[in-house]
């Protein structure tokens, strides 16, 4: 096989002087035909510096080329004109982006966004665009959404949305696809289809694939060799076999080790019952004409029962959509249902928003997104310290502070955090923070909504350590909702799995995880921890 791309000695420094910020250093790589180099390492390791360094999308004059050359197929990039690389985006060369929802135009159908991926590299007429548009469409597994062409990306499915992206990238039979971080916001069983369809399109097209992410699990299925980056370098190349079975640096071994693993804390399995539902209900009315009647309900939540003990944690996954967040608001009283809700032997879901106040601090959230839920305009004292003021607790300043003082220790954060601000602090500090404002009001229930899937795999699993940690500490209870099965089972004492808003499968957790009853459930288990033996008819059942 020829060399498809050779990287050598790269490096991109962004500013100059004092000031200047290497983020590469000497990176070489190289790709052969048919191959798949998967590029691996945490946030700010450089992933992504180098992809857009190929395509020469970083911000020029901002960003430069200390040293280095980067050549497809014997043709320098580094310094190539504008011109030249327009030819090569999206031609030879084509990428798939993370987010498929910001990478792809709200205000355009996704056959004009397709189409226009064409006729950017070829002049050819309406008819033979529509045609390869259909065809392409077919080639992603999509061709039961042909007759959608003129929809819009928001009224698809993230895993269609992740569709389309690839049907573009493909347009113009590329030589190369970089893709960075696909399948990060999708769930486990439309990733396992996405790696499934990449893998399938390689065999047929014969492309070379850089694969960016932190994922490992992906890296060992998807993989021919592995680069590991850290801090801009390459610390460890070999063959993806090599290095699961024998590391040689200590970053790689620290992040095969770091993935989570374990079982929570036990739990007193005759412990009280915190928090139940019965039958409970969120419809949404479809509306449609002139009049706007209610035709239709789209059913989040349709008559679903739980019982959740003190000390326990209770693990929700399912698939996007399947109602697990609209479940934990209503439980939590945030959205309106139908059904009884009792908390601490109360039946919350008849009182009124007075009358349910006085329970708020016993009842905390801590959301997926930790950048989205602190505000920016806020010391990290008065995020933490806003519930205090709420709820009255505490007399003075003084203890209040010492109050903060002490559950910013208690998540590992440093005193001398408090003045400081959310955009100074890692992703994994961030969720530190928003872990440290519910605790502090000593809640009984903490509803833990994707609190990892944002991070990277060694920060995933320091954030489970810490909150089962937390809980053996302050028998504290949580509602765990995840589509990381790795980390609900390192969680979870009892699994309610969800499918359109329906529990299809509920239990002790090694008994589900471990012995599975329902199809559907043996699919999701399947795509999380064999990417290759995913069943998707079964997602169906």
């Amino acid at each position: 096989m020829s060399k498809l791309l050779e990287i050598e000695n790269l490096a991109v420094t962004f500013g100059r002087g004092e000031d200047a910020v290497e983020a590469l250093r000497g990176v070489s790589l190289s790709i052969e035909k048919g191959e798949t180099v998967a590029l691996v390492g945490e946030s700010g390791s450089g992933k992504s510096v180098c992809a857009l360094s190929i395509l020469q999308l970083l911000p020029y004059p901002l960003a430069h080329h200390p040293s280095g050359s980067i050549r497809l197929q014997g043709e320098e990039l580094v310094g190539a004109n504008q011109k030249q690389m327009q030819a090569l985006r999206g031609g030879r060369i084509a990428m798939i982006f993370q987010e498929p929802l910001t990478s792809l135009n709200p205000l355009h159908s996704i056959g004009d966004q397709i189409a226009e991926a064409i006729t950017t590299h070829q002049l050819i007429s309406k008819q033979k665009v529509l045609e390869r548009v259909c065809e392409l469409m077919e080639l992603v597994g999509m061709q039961d959404q042909i007759s959608r062409l003129s929809a819009l990306p928001h009224e698809f499915s993230g895993g269609q949305r992740q569709r389309i992206m690839i049907a573009m990238a493909l347009a113009n039979d590329p030589d190369l696809l970089i893709a960075d971080e696909p399948t990060t916001a999708v769930d486990v069983t439309i990733q396992a289809q996405i790696l499934e369809l990449l893998a399938d399109l390689q065999k047929r097209l014969g492309m070379g694939i850089l694969f960016i992410t932190h994922d490992l699990g992906i890296v060992r299925h998807m993989a021919d060799r592995a680069c590991v980056m850290q801090a801009g370098k390459i610390v460890e190349a070999r063959t993806v076999d090599e290095l699961f079975a024998n590391p040689e640096h200590p970053y790689t071994q620290s992040l095969l080790a770091s993935e989570p693993k374990g079982h929570p804390t036990a739990a007193d399995a005759a412990a009280p019952v915190l928090a139940s539902l019965d039958d409970l209900k969120v419809w949404f009315p479809i509306k449609r004409g002139m009049l706007r009647r209610t035709v239709d309900y789209v059913k989040a939540v349709d008559g679903v029962e739980l019982s959740l003990k003190r000390g326990h944690t209770l693990g929700i996954v399912g698939e996007s959509g399947s109602g697990k967040s609209t479940l934990a608001r209503a439980l939590l009283r945030l959205e309106k249902s139908e059904g009884a809700i009792q908390f601490k032997e109360q039946n919350i879901d008849t009182m009124t928003e007075n009358q349910i106040r006085p329970l708020r601090a016993d009842m905390q959230i801590v959301f997926q997104d930790p950048f989205g839920s602190l505000s920016p305009r806020m010391s990290i004292a008065e995020i933490i310290g806003e519930g205090l003021d709420v709820h009255g607790i505490g007399t003075t300043k003084a203890e209040r502070d010492q109050m903060i003082e002490d559950v910013l220790g208690e998540v590992g954060l440093d005193a001398a955090s408090c003045d400081r601000y959310p955009h100074e602090f890692s992703g994994g500090q961030r969720q530190r923070v928003s872990i440290a404002r519910a605790l502090i009001l000593k809640p009984d229930l903490m509803v833990l909504d994707e609190p990892t899937s944002a991070l990277d795999v060694s920060v995933q699993a320091q954030i489970v350590d810490l909150l089962r940690d937390l809980q053996r500490r302050h028998n504290l209870t949580y509602l765990f909702i995840s589509h990381d099965l790795k980390v609900v089972r390192a969680m979870s004492h009892e699994i309610m799995v969800m499918k359109s808003g329906k529990v299809v499968e509920q239990g002790n957790a090694d008994q589900v995880f471990d012995h599975p009853s329902q199809p559907y459930t043996r699919a999701l288990l399947a795509a999380a921890f064999d990417i290759r033996s995913v069943n998707n008819d079964s997602l169906n059942k």
